[in-house]
């Protein structure tokens, strides 16, 4: 019978984004290994190494990396960590982090074209010209060796990869299958649900579609007995089966809520963001349009909706 070996240690660190606090975990049995590495800020590295002291660790012990995705408030401090030999992930997430010259010029050509079509005026288009300036929060180093469903984290393995995309195209998770332990990044959270965000296409010629792929990562959970999820914000908990029936369904209730606007005016997708989030259209509307096309996604794929292209827009309507 296999025992388990290794010890989860929970690092909580701050970050400068409205998600608040982050956490990062380590495993520590016949070699020490961090899962995710914060922010890339002071304050971030002081309360890190403070912790870590606590549980009689040194930044110095960590001889390497995994990341659940590559998210700035997840990738941070690998660069502060002087002995890392290896930092692993999933290969969607090498364009953002080792990245090519042409990166910015795919990033800006993917999302001009993207807003335009669905309906974003050009004055919140133009802001764009500013993205280059926010990858300053994203390190720049080699990912090692990009890992996929059902590797084995090396050195720990009894931890098993499985894909869980939709909030990143990067995002994976860890499964413990001895005691149910469940690293989970973003993609399951206890008090609030993860926004699948629409990304430029680095691999490929087709935009991923986030929320289903959300919704299958969620469905893939359910055959594993999950008994405790360590997520990447908010606090650690037990009812898995719960939280993922939840996420489900007011994923439903939110389409439901976009197909009721439709079913009253055809609209394009900046349009109903609007209806969706009258607060926040303009100011987080990176964020409200990922959720919104999320939806609009969700129902085509249910064939509640069509599209139609009319002057250059995306024109959506009720079958």
């Amino acid at each position: 019978m296999r025992t388990i070996q290794d010890t989860i240690y929970s690092i909580t660190v701050p970050t400068p984004y409205a998600v608040g606090d982050v956490h990062l975990y380590v495993l520590n049995g016949k070699m020490t290994t961090l899962v995710d590495a914060g922010v890339r800020t002071e304050e971030a590295w002081f309360e890190f190494t403070r912790q870590l002291k606590e549980h009689g660790i040194q930044p110095e012990d960590i001889t390497q990396v995994i990341l659940t995705h590559h998210h700035p408030d997840h990738i941070g401090l690998v660069e502060y960590l002087p002995n890392v030999e290896k930092v692993f992930a999933h290969s969607a997430a090498i364009p953002w982090i080792d990245r090519k010259e042409d990166f910015a010029s795919i990033y800006m050509s993917f999302f001009e074209q993207f807003y335009t079509i669905n309906g974003v005026p050009d004055e919140l288009i133009q802001k764009l010209k500013h993205s280059p300036g926010k990858l300053k929060d994203f390190p720049s180093f080699k990912i090692a060796d990009s890992v996929k469903e059902g590797d084995v984290v090396p050195g720990h393995p009894e931890w098993r990869v499985i894909e869980t995309p939709g909030h990143a195209q990067s995002h994976i998770s860890l499964y413990r299958n001895e005691d149910g332990a469940f690293l989970g990044g973003d993609h399951l959270l206890y008090h609030i649900s993860p926004n699948p965000i629409v990304e430029p296409v680095f691999l490929g010629t087709e935009r991923a579609r986030p929320m289903i792929q959300y919704r299958e990562s969620l469905q893939k959970l359910k055959p594993l007995s999950i008994r405790r999820v360590f997520p990447g914000h908010g606090e650690v908990f037990s009812n898995a089966d719960e939280i993922i029936e939840k996420r489900l369904r007011q994923q439903i209730e939110r389409s439901e809520k976009v197909y009721e606007i439709l079913k009253t005016d055809p609209a394009h997708a900046f349009d109903i963001s609007k209806q969706l989030f009258p607060r926040q259209y303009k100011k987080q509307y990176a964020l409200t349009m990922s959720e919104t096309i999320g939806q609009l996604d969700f129902l085509l794929d249910e064939s509640k909706i069509y599209k139609e292209l009319s002057g250059g827009q995306e024109i959506y309507y009720v079958n």
